[in-house]
């Protein structure tokens, strides 16, 4: 469930891509959103550091296309299989 949430949220971020002009003023909105969404997500140890990076990822104009919290979700789930 937790990776089609992240597969999920990643489709929203890259959809403003789309639209032209009014795409990157609505990634003005997603950027804080989406961080918070993906601190709360995967809590301290990824969320810390991945919210920042999802942060500046959806401000810097054409870099949508990366699947921040579906490489969060692989990441998580490789650690704990670490473990």
């Amino acid at each position: 469930m937790k990776l089609l949430k992240a597969i999920l949220l990643d489709l929203i971020g890259i959809i403003p891509a789309f639209i032209p002009f009014l795409g990157e003023w609505i990634d003005i909105i997603w950027a804080p959103l989406s961080a918070y969404i993906f601190l709360k997500m995967y809590g301290e140890k990824i969320g810390k550091y991945g919210s920042i990076i999802q942060f500046v990822e959806e401000l810097i104009p054409f870099a949508d296309f990366c699947p921040t919290f579906t490489i969060a979700y692989i990441i998580e789930k490789f650690n704990q299989n670490k473990k």
